[in-house]
């Protein structure tokens, strides 16, 4: 029985299909992952130390400062009411939700209402939706084709001369 085994096993194993028989070992995948991490360490702080170097090289070439300006706070980043005055439009947002929601009903209550945009030149704003009605009846604004060209500002005055013409001759032309 054991002939009959051994012989099915061996019609089962292919000659031309093998394995690899050197494996990578473990020593020089942690070789290398130790490499990595010590570099990776010299390089943070070979950076913090450039940092450092630079920031006090920037600290010891600062210009005087003249003794009439008043010395700044400790804490730079905190903001006063006062503050936020005297800085120049736009400024940052404080509360971006609340004043995103305020810019869109502003926004709203111009889109469908009736308003003044220049009253000196009689410019209206109109609600959308209204002007959506005048466009579908009137249709959009056109413009005369491109290859009619405006009255020439020299021919305009020609053409009074011969309409204010009573004497019913043709004019002389010149």
């Amino acid at each position: 029985m054991s002939d009959g085994m051994h012989s099915h096993e061996e019609s089962l194993h292919n000659q031309e299909v093998e394995f690899e028989r050197e494996d990578l070992g473990a020593k020089p995948i942690l070789t290398f992952l130790i490499t990595l991490t010590v570099g990776c360490v010299l390089v943070a702080l070979v950076l913090r130390g450039m940092y450092s170097y630079l920031s006090a090289y920037e600290n010891h070439h600062q210009p005087v400062q003249s003794p009439l300006v008043p010395p700044a706070r400790v804490e730079t980043r905190i903001v006063t009411p006062g503050d936020i005055a005297r800085f120049p439009q736009p400024r940052l947002e404080s509360d971006e939700l609340l004043e995103i929601n305020d810019f869109r009903r502003l926004e709203e209550e111009k889109l469908n209402s009736y308003g003044w945009v220049d009253q000196q030149a009689g410019v209206v704003r109109i609600p959308i939706d209204r002007a959506i009605q005048l466009v579908a009846q009137r249709g959009l604004p056109t413009r005369p084709p491109a290859s009619v060209a405006p009255p020439s500002g020299v021919k305009i005055p020609k053409d009074a001369a011969h309409k204010s013409d009573t004497s019913g001759l043709p004019a002389k032309p010149k």
